[in-house]
């Protein structure tokens, strides 16, 4: 059976102890470890050690990032002769580990020691200082890969640990959590196809029972064309009470109910208004003066959001949007009502 394989990223000398213990954790796991010095890597011959490296991160199913002082050794593609100085910013082999396992979106989970996050937290606050000696980090650029993670807007959990036994606690609980998801995501998907699968069926029986009933009426009747209108009169009624459905769930409609209006005397109104003032006008009208076209206005205009959202209601309906300057006022142009929208305002 095929285990997960789970690349295991950071500079080594000073954090072998850590990758070693979590090599052991990830086998009792069933999991299969992938580190660089335990040969796990297939190393090409016509490309560079780190550009294996690389490929690698991707093709594995989870990646774990340990960070601690030290940033690591320079990339290939530009690494120099010289040894890089405090604040001299660079890209290290770790980092583009983690950007190559980022690109392919693959779980990702990172580690990082306390004692350089609470230098990461002095740097902050003098990003601008180049005179303060740091006693955990060898790089400056340490903290900006730090900020380059924590900028991402997801899959970069991030973990701080003291001692490797948090590690395996805190992976532990992570990856029950992911199982857990995916059993989850597994059952939900197959609700899903079984629900459309029900619904081919009940849209092949409502087919199948439009044609007999059509055969029905029309055998009552003795007059197919008439069997016919009778079938796309209650069909047209169908779609209204379809459209009616929708609308009730806007806040647009929702909003003019407190004025005791009701979805169908809204509808009309939202589908023939021209502008904010029609709009109150028409209600008002439709309720025989019940409502006051004022009360309308002044209560639409209390923000904003609640005249747009006239817009929401035209979309059902299939019209054009109104602008939105001094007044409400329609946009050039026309759009054909759709056939659902079309019944409804029959």
């Amino acid at each position: 059976m095929a285990k997960p394989r789970v690349f295991i990223s950071s500079t080594f000398y000073d954090l072998k102890h850590v990758r070693s213990s979590l090599e052991t954790f990830m086998v009792t796991l069933g999991y299969d470890p992938v580190l660089s010095e335990k040969g796990s890597i297939a190393y090409s011959p016509d490309v560079p050690l780190d550009e294996s490296c690389y490929r690698e991160a991707k093709a594995c199913d989870i990646f774990v990032l340990i960070m601690g002082g030290r940033y690591g050794s320079e990339v290939s593609q530009s690494a120099g002769p010289e040894a890089k100085g405090f604040y001299e910013r660079y890209e290290s082999i770790t980092r583009k580990e983690y950007e190559s396992a980022l690109e392919r979106g693959i779980p990702i989970y990172i580690l990082l020691d306390k004692s350089v996050y609470s230098e990461y937290e002095t740097f902050k606050r003098n990003r601008d200082n180049q005179t303060i000696k740091y006693a955990h980090v060898d790089s400056v650029s340490v903290f900006g890969f730090i900020d380059y993670i924590l900028s991402r807007p997801r899959n970069n959990p991030v973990y701080h640990f003291e001692l490797s036994t948090e590690i395996e606690v805190w992976l532990r609980d992570q990856w029950a959590g992911l199982f857990r998801e995916l059993i989850r995501s597994r059952t939900d998907r197959a609700q899903i196809s079984s629900l459309a699968e029900q619904v081919s069926d009940l849209t092949n029986v409502s087919s199948t029972l439009k044609r007999y009933l059509e055969e029905v009426v029309a055998g009552v009747l003795g007059n197919k064309q008439e069997a016919k209108e009778i079938i796309d009169e209650e069909d047209a009624k169908l779609a209204t009470s379809r459209v009616l459905a929708d609308l009730a769930k806007l806040s647009a409609i929702s909003d003019l109910k407190q004025f005791d209006v009701s979805t169908e005397v809204a509808r009309d109104a939202f589908a023939e208004a021209t502008s904010l003032d029609d709009l109150a006008r028409r209600v008002e009208t439709a309720t025989k003066g019940q409502v006051r076209a004022e009360n309308v206005i002044s209560y639409w205009k209390v923000s904003r959001d609640k005249a747009e959202n006239m817009n929401a209601v035209r979309e059902v309906l299939n019209l054009i949007p109104l602008t939105f300057e001094d007044e409400l006022h329609v946009k050039r142009g026309s759009r054909k009502p759709s056939k659902r929208a079309a019944k409804s305002n029959q």
